[in-house]
């Protein structure tokens, strides 16, 4: 074996050309690695799946409440203000917007079915204590919305949403 080629060999890898070329592709690599660092990092922060995994946890620990209830107390304080108005359409709306809230909440839950009719039915009183008064307020909900000609007073309005936040409370929701 001839190793008098070695010394030339490894001479060409120690030269100033390649030595710059090497610096050059090693600069040119952490350039591009912190490049793609950024992108992650702010791929991550755009997106709300650290927001939904870290943050959201964080905040149902500390509260003990699902995450949302606060713009749901919002919203819920908002359709009930509603019943103020003295006007029957504010009453009948409130109404309206109530059961949509409701039917909102049970999907989220994880009901199936198409209508809020179709997920009361699968309920039970288990689950929601007062489930009949749920059906009666959501039968008032459908006469309000088929029938343009149905009266609705001030104390049925508030009856009916009282049925309806009692369900959200107990499905803590509120």
């Amino acid at each position: 074996m001839n190793y008098d080629i070695a010394p030339e060999l490894l001479g060409s890898f120690s030269s100033p050309l390649l030595g710059n070329i090497y610096i050059f592709v090693k600069f040119l690599f952490i350039g591009i690695s912190l490049f793609f660092i950024g992108v992650i990092i702010y791929s991550i922060f755009k997106t709300t799946w650290i927001r939904r995994l870290i943050l959201w946890d964080m905040q149902e620990f500390i509260t003990y409440k699902p995450h949302g209830v606060r713009k749901l107390a919002k919203q819920w304080v908002k359709v009930k203000s509603r019943l103020d108005t003295g006007m029957e359409s504010e009453y009948k709306l409130a109404i309206i917007e109530a059961d949509s809230i409701l039917d909102d909440i049970l999907k989220r839950m994880g009901y199936m079915g198409d209508s809020l009719g179709e997920r009361l039915e699968k309920l039970t009183s288990a689950s929601l204590p007062n489930l009949d008064d749920v059906k009666e307020a959501h039968k008032v909900r459908n006469n309000i919305v088929h029938d343009p000609d149905y009266k609705l007073a001030l104390d049925e309005a508030r009856k009916t949403m009282a049925v309806f936040e009692k369900a959200l409370v107990d499905l803590q929701a509120l």
